[in-house]
């Protein structure tokens, strides 16, 4: 197996994929840089000049690299006749049609497990903050109104807590494993139960909702989970429940949770990740009832160069031996 290490020309030399690779969106500068002097990798122009460019290189393209938040839509997809891989930098991939990669005998793939340590602490962080209010008491000292306004509004207990996490996938399981040494009692939501798991599954998230003081979102993004946490769930949660979110920005019914923090019929909310990033609804900004984050769950040092190495071997993967290590979606041998 070929390794990070290796250059483009030996991994050409025995490649069956024989072509240019395509950067896709805005990367991790060091993997750039990688791509860029290792493969001799293009960069799609992202307004003007990707037509001219599309038609000069297209052509060209075996495999793509992209993030999560990026992602390779129908469109370009179809204009990259020989493309056979389209490799993520990140665990989602929402944002490929990966339906008609699929169709197409394109392979996709992302880097699940690698992040799942930072993700799941993010989310015990956030719920933390969010129910303590940790981030407000710090704006409030800071503020100078300790010695003039008093002491800081009481806030909410952690430990205890009944907690259901929409999503007991990989992050969902790593969050309910942290939650579990705080004394709290987890119920989850999953398209199917999970066999063997400790937790109790429940049929519905509008159930899970009316059942728990706490719904962590930890659901895949796309298509099958939009809104998959809706206005319906967010009402049961009610006026003492509180939101956490570290999924996707896309999985939660955002206009009905705005409306329901500013009236006060929630809580409060931990938010990783917004329906339309990088710009937040500006109703939030000044709620001390919301923790706002800039998408940095998976946002340590550690895990974004193990998210780089997988991406990497992905890519050498396909070119030395048309195979993905971490597929979501195996491509197909290509003949031409």
């Amino acid at each position: 197996m070929a390794t990070a290490e290796a250059s483009p020309n030996s991994i050409a030399a025995q490649g069956v994929h024989l072509g240019r690779v395509l950067m896709v969106g805005p990367l991790k500068p060091s993997l750039a840089a990688t791509l860029t002097e290792r493969y001799d990798a293009l960069d799609l122009p992202m307004g003007e000049g990707r037509s001219n460019f599309l038609r000069e290189h297209a052509e060209s393209v075996t495999a793509v690299v992209t993030s999560g938040r990026t992602g390779v839509d129908a469109t370009l997809m179809t204009a990259l006749p020989r493309l056979g891989a389209i490799v993520h930098f990140g665990v989602g991939y929402d944002t490929t049609d990966v339906a008609l990669a699929a169709e197409r005998g394109i392979g996709v793939s992302n880097t699940p497990d690698v992040l799942t340590d930072c993700v799941a602490d993010t989310a015990v962080g956030l719920l933390i903050d969010t129910l303590r209010g940790f981030s407000a008491a710090d704006r409030y000292v800071r503020a100078g109104r300790w010695p003039v306004d008093g002491n800081f509004p009481l806030t909410r207990k952690v430990s205890g807590t009944r907690v259901g996490i929409v999503g007991l996938g990989r992050i969902g399981s790593a969050i309910a494993t942290r939650l579990e040494g705080f004394g709290c009692s987890i119920s989850y939501h999953n398209r199917h139960e999970v066999s063997g798991s400790a937790y109790t599954y429940v049929g519905s998230v509008v159930e899970l909702a009316a059942g728990v003081d706490v719904l962590v979102v930890a659901a895949a993004g796309g298509r099958g989970t939009a809104k998959l946490v809706d206005r319906a769930a967010l009402e049961a949660l009610g006026p003492d429940g509180y939101l956490i979110n570290v999924a996707r920005g896309t999985v939660v019914d955002e206009e009905a949770l705005v409306e329901l923090l500013t009236q006060r019929r929630l809580a409060g909310a931990g938010l990783d990740v917004f329906t339309d990033e990088p710009h937040t609804p500006e109703a939030l900004l000044a709620l001390d009832t919301v923790v706002l984050l800039p998408h940095v769950a998976s946002g340590t040092v550690e895990t974004r160069a193990a998210m780089e190495a997988l991406t990497l071997r992905n890519l050498d993967d396909f070119l030395t031996s048309g195979t993905l290590t971490t597929p979501v979606v195996q491509p197909k041998v290509l003949t031409r």
